[in-house]
């Protein structure tokens, strides 16, 4: 049975850089899968993405020799359960806010004795090369469990919910973490008090041995974000890479009507 070698990377201290894919498409997964990226992120959260289209792009990115890993809608054993046995090698579970959540998140990923993930499927073993037998005996070895810190209030116990055994990372959603930092007129928080907070999550992580991840913009910012001691980075996605290639080009044919904002992401 094949590894996981980004869960076996982010153990050893070494980041990986991938990114999210939003456009729903088995095509444009396919052609990710062989753009020299570590693991790709299929977003079932914020997108129409469905488990069907979702389980032929874990095939595509699985069959290039890339990890295939799924953004679930919420943390729930439903969810979870659908993405793995469709051959996901890994979740990124959203918003998640305490630490019985997380204990939720990793039972529903591991097998008993360590967890509740029923016995079933048959997609999960073809994409880690494997037969059925052999993936439920390797699986909870395998599967790379990922949570999101997006929340003021989830920073607040950190450590409480970083402690939680059977994660394998923890990754800050920006935007949400920002909108929960406002004050009570709307107003954001200043830059220094966001990334003062950045800093806490990424030491609250050292602290119980995980890594820690981060969604960022550009390869500049991901760079930047590597220096500072980030391992598990997200560079945009698919559908922005393509707008902001496209935008690059109608800039230089016609600036006065190039970057219309219906067509930013």
């Amino acid at each position: 049975m094949k590894e996981n070698p980004v869960k076996r990377a982010l153990k050893a201290g070494k980041p990986q850089v991938g990114t999210w894919l939003s456009l729903g498409s088995i095509a444009a997964a396919r052609f990710m899968a062989r753009a020299g990226y570590p693991w790709l992120t299929v977003d079932m959260e914020h997108t129409h993405a469905d488990i069907q289209t979702a389980a032929y792009m874990f095939a595509m990115i699985a069959d290039a020799g890339c990890v295939p890993l799924a953004r679930v809608p919420t943390g729930k054993h439903e969810f979870i359960k659908m993405v793995l046995d469709s051959g996901a090698m890994g979740i990124v579970a959203p918003m998640v806010m305490d630490a019985a959540e997380a204990r939720s998140i990793v039972a529903a990923c591991k097998y008993p004795p360590y967890g509740n993930r029923s016995i079933g499927g048959g997609m999960h073993a073809l994409n880690f090369g494997a037969t059925a037998e052999e993936y439920y005996k390797k699986a909870n070895d395998e599967i790379l469990v990922i949570i999101q810190t997006e929340h003021i209030d989830a920073v607040e116990i950190a450590d409480e919910i970083y402690s939680t055994p059977g994660l394998d990372a923890v990754f800050v959603g920006p935007n949400d973490l920002a909108y929960s930092m406002r004050s009570a007129d709307g107003s954001f928080a200043d830059k220094e008090t966001f990334e003062a907070t950045l800093t806490r999550i990424r030491e609250a992580a050292a602290r119980n041995h995980l890594p820690c991840g981060i969604h960022v913009l550009t390869a500049a910012d991901a760079v930047r974000r590597v220096k500072e001691g980030w391992q598990f980075i997200a560079v945009g996605s698919e559908l922005k890479m393509m707008l902001d290639a496209s935008a690059a080009i109608t800039r230089a044919l016609n600036p006065e009507t190039a970057g219309a904002e219906l067509a930013k992401y």
